[in-house]
């Protein structure tokens, strides 16, 4: 969390939402707007000082209009006095066209907050992305900024029109110099606005913080391509869209509690709007026909009072606003301030070495939440160029051991160490340069199909060495059907002609990653599970004779990798279970023999050839 902040946790919601207060929330969107558009504040300056001729220019000309038609002034002065007026509206009227269309300078400055926020949820710890409150916390800030009229860009807005509003409410206190019911009115009318939002904010929109993950995850389920042949062939229509009226009728209960706390508000507000102004009508004619004001006064008087009663209004209002704004911005910096991890830029870089040896000591994972470890005291060493083979049922923690490996997830007990020092001591970024991985699910970009390979920008990508380890990952026919070769842009999410990979292929562009990186440690957690078991044995063996004297994990609960290795890990439920060549691990007879002998059929032919 960030430092010299009073913040004040939420102890009955989620455990990462923070309350700033409104005056934190103000100085944070101010600091924002200078550091994004230093423009933007003089904007509001001009706002300020134009909105008040604006508002009460016209009533100040009625007012000499009246009085000297009716014999309170000289006539012959009045067509002077009408151009002047004209000349300063002129004047304010370009002043407020300047500043009424800068709205997009708003917009500006939210899209830079939205990057931010993409570009914190690509940095924190992987681990978080698997918490829910993390992922809540998360979706609640997408919403803040999400629009307009809401969080950050509806404080800009907010801050601005009060400023201007206020700007206007003090020049009529100065025109019509007296108090009068309406701040009475007004200040219920506050207090109840600002109960509403607050109760709205708390009974709806926190309420749907997880309604909106869900229903995002159902319209991306709905129409995906990739999942609509099992919709059809398994007839998951019906099911799917009683799920989804569920989840329509869980935000209309929402919705129906917000419109009935904002038809109470709206009640009350015109109850007192027109009480007010009763009284002070009532008054006014009362000093006209008692000769205590004349018509020009009375003709200020009220279009001032009706001016003056919007302006305060609108500061109330406004006030109102920006609290309900301040509890959205809340939202925001909670995700923003959350220690993810992506802003540590500590310990010491990876020294350079001939080779890297990496120990796992007493080490134990649990997933957050999770009530039992998704590994248990594991004792391990993958030694500096050693082949280590990882199998086991699936979910016996092969997934876990790599990711811990990577450091993608920190222990929960035990250490890891590299050469002897935890790697805690090392710069995160500097000690993922040690990785070349190829996961099980492959994700493709919509970018040219070499920058695919190399995961760099286009400046930094070497096509020729892309399209020789995309041959030599066994893409080579594919590569002769595609019409630009590597330059090739995938998927149609951007370019129309756009070319999506098979499973098969998106796999082996994995493996191609791989290679490109020319990492010293390759990691391959089950990146051919789309292929049938002989020809992953044939491309893992391949594979291997191209990565030369790097160490190497081969993760799969497929027997493909095993017999090239030089040590086997086998694990069963969360824990390692053996630890050996393929040879004695088979003369063990244990899990790894019987799972061995069950696989039998796919490498018996192979295995009696080498006999």
């Amino acid at each position: 969390m960030g430092k010299g902040k009073k913040k004040e946790k939420e102890t009955d919601k989620n455990p990462l939402h923070v309350n700033y207060g409104l005056i934190s929330n103000v100085r944070y969107i101010l600091k924002i707007m200078v550091r994004t558009d230093r423009h933007i504040l003089l904007v509001i300056a001009l706002g300020v000082v134009c909105m008040p001729f604006t508002r009460y220019l016209w009533g100040f000309l009625s007012k000499i209009v009246v009085d000297r038609i009716t014999g309170e002034g000289a006539r012959e002065s009045l067509a002077a006095v009408i151009v002047v007026f004209c000349a300063v509206r002129l004047v304010t009227a370009l002043m407020q066209t300047y500043y009424d269309s800068s709205w997009w300078r708003y917009i500006d400055v939210r899209m830079k907050m939205t990057q931010e926020k993409n570009l914190r949820i690509m940095r924190i710890d992987f681990e978080h992305l698997e918490d829910s409150d993390v992922m809540d916390c998360c979706q609640k800030a997408g919403q803040a900024v999400s629009n307009n009229n809401s969080g950050p860009e509806g404080m800009m807005h907010e801050i601005a029109n009060l400023l201007c509003n206020l700007s206007v409410a003090v020049a009529g206190l100065f025109i019509l110099g007296v108090a009068n019911p309406l701040l009475i009115t007004l200040a219920v009318d506050f207090w109840l606005f600002n109960r509403i939002a607050k109760a709205d904010k708390e009974q709806v929109w926190d309420a749907l913080s997880t309604w909106w993950r869900k229903n995002h995850y159902m319209e991306n389920i709905t129409t995906d391509f990739a999942a609509a042949k099992d919709i059809r062939i398994f007839g998951l229509t019906g099911w799917l869209m009683r799920k989804y009226r569920d989840l329509m009728a869980e935000r209309f209960a929402k919705e129906q509690i917000h419109q009935r706390l904002w038809q109470r508000q709206k009640l009350m507000t015109c109850i007192t709007q027109v009480l007010s102004q009763g009284l002070i009508y009532a008054w006014l004619i009362y000093a006209v026909v008692a000769g205590r004001m004349t018509l020009g006064g009375f003709t200020l008087y009220i279009s001032s009072y009706n001016t003056f009663a919007d302006a305060v209004w609108m500061v109330m209002r406004g006030i109102a606003e920006l609290i309900a704004r301040s509890r959205e911005v809340d939202d925001f910096r909670s995700f923003m301030d959350f220690d993810g991890g992506d802003e540590d830029e500590g310990g010491i870089p990876v020294p350079a070495s001939d080779g890297y040896e990496f120990t796992f000591r007493d080490v134990s994972f649990r997933y957050p939440k999770a009530e039992q470890c998704a590994l248990e005291h594991l004792d391990l060493t993958l030694r500096a160029g050693e082949r280590l083979a990882v199998v086991g049922l699936n979910g016996a923690g092969k997934s876990t051991f790599i990711k811990l490996l990577l450091r993608l997830y920190e222990p929960t007990e035990g250490e890891i160490l590299l050469n002897g020092v935890n790697v805690k001591a090392y710069n995160k970024h500097s000690y993922y340069k040690l990785f070349a991985p190829a996961f099980q699910a492959v994700e493709l970009f919509a970018l040219p199909l070499a920058e695919n390979v190399s995961m760099q920008p286009p400046g930094e990508t070497d096509c020729a060495k892309a399209e020789a380890r995309l041959r030599d990952a066994g893409l080579s026919e594919k590569l002769a059907e595609l019409p630009d070769g590597v330059h090739t842009q995938m998927l149609k999410v951007i370019y129309d002609d756009g070319v999506d990979l098979s499973g098969g292929e998106r796999q082996k562009l994995a493996l191609a990653r791989a290679l490109y990186k020319d990492a010293p440690v390759v990691v391959l957690d089950e990146p051919t599970a789309a292929l049938d078991a002989l020809a992953e044995s044939r491309l893992y063996e391949d594979f291997d004779k191209l990565i030369g004297e790097k160490s190497a994990v081969y993760i799969s609960h497929r027997l493909s990798s095993t017999r090239f290795c030089d040590r086997v890990a086998m694990f069963v439920d969360g824990k390692l279970a053996e630890l050996g060549t393929h040879e004695s691990l088979l003369e063990q007879n244990g899990k790894y023999a019987e799972m061995f002998h069950i696989q039998a059929q796919y490498y018996l032919e192979e295995v009696q050839g080498n006999a």
